[in-house]
């Protein structure tokens, strides 16, 4: 049977709406922003911040401005660390609204067979409310042994010493997070993506996230989650309309407004965007409130103005990016649509449309690079385990080559702009690789560029554009050997450069 056309368009729209919907677009002038506040915004983004990867402004539930800095696209999901948090909470709120936990539930009674031999009776006063308000009793040092390269369990978690009363002070506290997944797992009989895809994510369109899981198969909770851009403001939109989507209300309108609120405080200073106070899971703002995660990944909501804000970076300040957003987007809503200015409209959509993360400086090409084209360098050894380096510069389309315990690792190269790849495992090249989960695919997303900044120095810039992180590869030639020296942009340990790192060619190879 042939559909008519009408039929063909409601079929179309019907599975649309299935599927989700992205938000809907909208000049900013349209929703009473100020194209010239927004484009000042991102000109300064682009400069002053570090390494911006994606932005996003949603005004009165329209996209107004949206911008992705080469490699970074629209459609890549990105680490999200402690913006997790967020999503963790609404889980166990939803878990709440359906009776299957409570916020007084002591957290012991849910795991008493991943109890330490003797639980302190700091540990047995902790309840599901300490771990979502982080005020569970620990301090920094009680968290120490608790490291997520080590491939932790529930039971490592409980085993931290709590050295105060439950509910008396406030750690930021990411396993107390991790915690509460388990608790929301534990409760629910589900892995917690899989307990939020009907809930959550299928009624707001979110397509192709994950979340990374611990050894004992319990979703980090308080990090470890992956998601678009897009995704995140649609999150900070629910919010805003207070747990309600398409006529239904996905989350409990109340636990919206206790989870955002002010549950403990956090500091003194009036001013400071981390001093406002801690809600479940998400942090009060000098305006609204958001949440956040390592490296400059937010979801900065405003009631007042009727916003959000997505934006996710690799910075190693976090400050820096949210005054932006206060010096310079702020002023630019106003209550009522403002008159059309084409130009301005104009002049940002160009400005959008031609961001990139920064290439490496320099010339596209050198002496040196017939000479060393090909060729394999073997490295000493190190304790990063690179073992081998190789260029090849055939025509005029370099790709990089390196050798880890995972076998030789591919990555093609652009110079003034940016091309893109999978790899196996970028483990080698930084202490990088020990902080990334690698995503169902079984493969991390890589871009690189290129220039060489002197007769005999190639510079290459890696960028895991899933991620915050990038690599600089700098790379010395003399002769037959090569001096590499690698540096990170932002990373939890506190050196992110590499001591240097030698290699040779083989003793029959030559050089032309």
């Amino acid at each position: 049977m042939r559909l008519s056309l009408v039929g063909a368009l409601l079929l179309g729209f019907l599975v649309y709406v299935a599927r989700g919907q992205d938000l809907p677009r909208k000049p900013p002038a349209s929703q009473g922003v100020d194209p010239a506040n927004v484009l000042r915004f991102v000109e300064r983004a682009d400069t002053q911040i570090e390494t911006m990867n994606s932005f996003m402004l949603v005004r009165h539930g329209a996209v107004v401005a949206e911008a992705w800095w080469a490699p970074y696209e629209a459609g890549d999901p990105h680490q999200l660390y402690s913006l997790s948090k967020s999503f963790t909470s609404i889980a166990a709120g939803i878990a709440i609204a359906e009776g299957k936990l409570s916020l007084d539930d002591r957290v012991v009674d849910w795991f008493p067979e991943r109890l330490p031999p003797e639980p302190s009776d700091n540990l047995r006063a902790v309840r599901v409310r300490d771990l979502l308000r982080m005020t569970t009793g620990h301090v920094a040092g009680d968290l120490a042994g608790f490291r997520w390269q080590d491939d932790p369990t529930v039971a490592d978690a409980l085993a931290c010493p709590v050295t105060h009363r439950p509910g008396t002070h406030f750690t930021y506290n990411t396993p107390a997070s991790y915690t509460a997944a388990a608790v929301v797992e534990q409760a629910t009989g589900q892995p917690l993506h899989d307990y939020l895809t009907p809930r959550l994510f299928e009624p707001l369109g979110i397509e192709g996230s994950w979340w990374a899981q611990t050894g004992d198969g319990v979703a980090m909770g308080g990090t470890g989650f992956n998601l678009r851009t897009e995704d995140i403001a649609k999150f900070g939109q629910l919010l805003l309309q207070r747990g309600r989507w398409d006529g239904r209300q996905l989350v409990p309108a109340a636990w919206i407004d206790q989870a955002t609120s002010r549950q403990t405080s956090t500091g003194s200073d009036p001013g400071g965007d981390w001093s406002q106070g801690y809600g479940f899971q998400f942090w009060q703002s000098t305006d609204g409130y958001r949440g956040d995660g390592a490296f400059g990944q937010y979801c900065l909501v405003l009631p007042e103005q009727d916003a959000v804000v997505a934006i996710t970076s690799g910075v190693r300040e976090m400050g820096p990016t949210m005054r932006l957003v206060w010096d310079e987007l702020l002023p630019g809503l106003h209550p009522e649509p403002l008159p059309p200015n084409p130009t301005a409209q104009a002049e940002l959509a160009s400005r959008l449309a031609g961001l990139t993360v920064r290439t490496p400086p320099g010339k596209a090409r050198s002496p040196r690079a017939a000479a060393v084209s090909g060729q394999t360098y073997t490295l000493d050894d190190n304790p990063l385990h690179l073992r081998a380096i190789a260029l090849t510069f055939d025509d005029e389309r370099p790709e990089l080559t390196f050798t880890n315990d995972e076998g030789a690792q591919r990555v093609p190269i652009g110079h003034g702009d940016w091309r893109r790849t999978r790899v196996d495992s970028i483990a080698g090249l930084t202490r990088t690789g020990n902080e990334l989960v690698k995503p169902p695919s079984g493969t991390v997303a890589i871009a690189a560029s290129d220039a060489w900044t002197d007769d005999d120095t190639y510079h290459v810039r890696l960028c895991l554009y899933e991620t915050p992180f990038s690599i600089d590869l700098t790379c010395r030639f003399t002769n037959d050997t090569v001096e590499i020296a690698t540096r990170q942009n932002v990373g939890f340990h506190a050196e992110l450069e590499e001591p240097t790192r030698h290699g040779t060619l083989p003793s029959d190879a030559g050089n032309e």
